[in-house]
């Protein structure tokens, strides 16, 4: 028989479902603590302590049938044991008596009835036997190894843990940090009066708490984070207050200072989603998506991280004075556990000049580039890079700069009837640009107009495509349009992704696939269209 040892079963954690006694054990470890933790924290607090519990489960459930067996004890007749080597089977003794073997020294034998109605023999009175060391847990069980348990089920479980808590009312977050509200240090209006105004000398901010705190002065005895995570959790319930700060770091800004395109996205990036049917254009959307990183994406990217990624500039971002928030350049970004809209600076990689940035997260868009698109010349269709930076906080971006020269550009112009065609015109261009995005546009404020009109003025979505696609072909002697050309041009005047243009190329009859993302107008009139 072999020495047997405690292990948890290979399951356990694959199966383990946070109960109530676990939370109640998080909240307990808060007030022990004081201290408000990440549910990343928490979790490794919880694994810590069911292995303590299961670990003092699985001793005493060994010794509920009764005396360990090791066969250096003497036992009478009677008594009840448990034998490790047998999965920790139970019996009662029946009878005792003398063992006789010149091998051994004198030993008795027992005669044991199982649970199961069967009798078996042990040795007793053994010193000299390898069942006679004691019982321990397996140490190298990975269930019980708190390190593996949490790289391997770690997100898992924070992810279900943060699912409980946000249904707890009894605990609060911020900044990524939880705390039972009852425990919270009290923060009157007085203090949120002060705090507003600090941000108000401060031109809104961002201001850290602990700044604040200073000249709030909020007295209280019990410890600097409780305080800290109170007032953070008072201005949070503050309309007046807008936490800004990436994920780890809390920063507050007074809202009514923050720019009117950080609260509501600017007239050029608001996009009422079309329904399409994605699947028969699944290859041919990928492909495009690929290329022109709009943030209203359909398609899974994978790929991986770069420390700098190129972008060609779509005109409502260029107008706007943003940039996409999409899955190929989020992660350039700062982002946040709970915060709408993040607050970092621009860095401009070849002068040096910092700009405040806003990651608006809700809208999928970076805003604060405006007066930089200006004083750069770049026009929709430029090349810009999207730099990572060794500081905290902070964006490198560079716009593709090349000297100055008349090239011949594809240029929108608004009719005196308010309708737009296109014409190729030699436009003065200093930075690198993609062909088919590349877009001039001599008369911004005309343009302008064509945005301020209405659903039923503007037109439908197709009505748009079917258009543009017509003036477009005129430009080429072949007659066709490249998909990304469209997509551009039809971004000159409405908000729209490349999935519901794609999808309506392929679908209908006044457009006729040539290959590799080009179409062809075909020779069905306007009044013919469906």
């Amino acid at each position: 028989m072999a020495i047997a040892s405690l292990a948890l079963p290979k399951t356990y954690w694959e199966t383990f479902k946070i109960e109530s006694s676990d939370l109640e054990f998080l909240y307990n470890h808060l007030l022990e603590l004081e201290t408000p933790l990440t549910p990343q924290e928490l979790v490794r607090a919880l694994i810590d302590e069911r292995i303590r519990a299961e670990k003092t489960r699985m001793e005493k459930q060994q010794t509920a049938g009764g005396e360990i067996y090791f066969p250096k004890d003497h036992h009478t007749s009677g008594q009840k044991l448990t034998f490790p080597a047998l999965d920790w089977a139970s019996g009662q003794i029946v009878s005792v008596r003398e063992g006789n073997n010149p091998e051994y020294q004198a030993f008795d034998v027992l005669t044991v009835e199982m649970q199961d109605g069967k009798q078996h023999l042990f040795a007793a009175g053994l010193n000299d036997h390898s069942l006679n060391q004691p019982i321990t847990i397996q140490m190298d069980d990975p269930g019980l190894n708190a390190d593996l348990v949490f790289k391997t089920h770690g997100k898992r479980l924070v992810s279900e843990l943060t699912a409980v808590l946000e249904e707890n009312e009894d605990l609060v977050p911020i900044a990524g940090r939880w705390f039972p509200r009852s425990l919270l240090v009290d923060v009157n209006m007085g203090h949120l009066n002060l705090a507003e105004a600090v941000l108000e000398m401060a031109e809104g901010g961002p201001l850290k708490t602990k700044g604040i705190l200073e000249q709030v002065e909020l007295s209280t005895d019990v410890n600097s984070k409780l305080t800290e995570f109170s007032f953070n959790l008072a201005l949070q319930e503050d309309g007046r207050f807008d936490e800004v700060g990436p994920a780890g770091e809390v920063l507050w800004f007074l809202r009514r200072l923050e720019p009117e395109e950080v609260q509501n996205p600017p007239v050029y990036l608001r996009y009422n989603p079309v329904e399409f049917d994605a699947e028969p254009i699944h290859d041919l959307l990928t492909q495009l998506e690929k290329q022109v990183l709009d943030e209203f994406v359909m398609t899974e990217i994978n790929g991986d991280e770069q420390n700098e990624i190129s972008i060609n500039l779509l005109y409502p971002h260029l107008r706007a004075g943003t940039l996409p928030l999409s899955k190929q350049i989020s992660s350039f970004f700062p982002s946040a556990y709970e915060s709408p809209r993040v607050q970092f600076t621009f860095v401009d990689g070849n002068t040096g000049q910092r700009l405040s940035g806003w990651v608006v997260r809700s809208q999928k868009y970076v805003y604060g580039l405006r007066n930089w698109y200006v004083s750069q010349d770049l026009i929709a269709g430029s090349t810009m890079r999207i730099l990572r930076s060794n500081k905290p906080g902070e964006v490198i971006i560079k716009a593709e700069k090349k000297r100055p020269s008349r090239e011949w550009i594809r240029t929108a112009l608004v009719g005196a009837d308010g309708g737009l065609v296109f014409a190729m015109l030699k436009q003065q261009v200093s930075t690198l640009y993609d062909e088919r995005m590349a877009i001039a546009v001599p008369d911004v404020e005309a343009l302008d107009k064509l945005w301020a009109l209405s659903g039923k003025m503007r037109g439908t979505l197709e009505q748009t495509t079917r258009t543009m696609m017509t003036e477009l072909s005129k430009l080429n002697p072949q007659g066709h349009v490249h998909a990304q050309e469209l997509y551009a041009a039809v971004n000159l005047v409405r908000r729209c992704p490349p999935g519901p243009i794609l999808s309506m190329l392929a679908d209908r009859p006044w457009a006729n696939y040539l290959g590799d993302l080009y179409f062809r107008p075909s020779s069905l009139t306007m009044e013919d269209a469906p």
